[in-house]
């Protein structure tokens, strides 16, 4: 990574986070359920949300009601993410590093995803995300044999969906489509 896209991507997190803490933000993305990709599909992985970022909480139970299986990131040291198979009794435990994010304690799920439900500080129209800044994503979602032919949608709020391209670097994964509050844009690019 050129040390100058990295300041320009840092600089950018902090403008985006920012501005994330000055609005008034809700929702619930209960309308990214109607998208074929998530009604066709089988194996979902979606995230814990924490602070201000789009809530997942009733959309992951709204998933696991429907009979999905609803995986969870459970991030190593490293970085790297496995995907915990969700139940109604699973167990939590703090990040050891990030003390604000939860991991979840399972089985490890070892089929193939069809849908991973993203957090991203801004996406822009051509599907780059822009993440907290860890990279654990877009390695999981470039190396990872579970995640490849995934559907890749991210969770934003309001005024999230930048106009202005963003930074992109060899080892960013585009997403599919955004889901913000009430409507969900779909992006022609897709990797491959």
């Amino acid at each position: 990574m050129s040390s100058a896209a990295s300041k320009n991507k840092e600089e950018l997190r902090t403008r985006f986070r920012f501005e994330r803490r000055q609005r008034s933000i809700g929702g619930d993305w209960l309308h990214l359920l109607r998208a074929s990709e998530i009604s066709t599909s089988k194996t979902i992985a979606s995230y814990l949300s924490y602070g201000d970022e789009p809530s997942t909480v009733m959309l992951n139970e709204k998933i696991a009601s429907l009979g999905k299986e609803l995986l969870l990131p459970r991030t190593n040291p490293q970085g790297e993410i496995t995907w915990i198979k969700c139940h109604p009794d699973m167990e939590f435990e703090r990040d050891k590093k990030r003390k604000k994010l939860l991991q979840p304690i399972g089985e490890v799920f070892d089929g193939l995803l069809d849908v991973v439900i993203l957090p991203a500080l801004r996406v822009d129209r051509g599907g780059v995300r822009l993440g907290q800044g860890g990279g654990s994503y877009d390695r999981a979602l470039a190396h990872g044999a579970l995640t490849q032919s995934a559907w890749k949608v991210a969770l934003l709020h309001d005024e999230e969906l930048s106009s202005e391209s963003l930074p992109r670097e060899d080892h960013d994964v585009l997403v599919d489509a955004v889901a913000l509050p009430e409507i969900l844009v779909r992006f022609k690019t897709r990797d491959s």
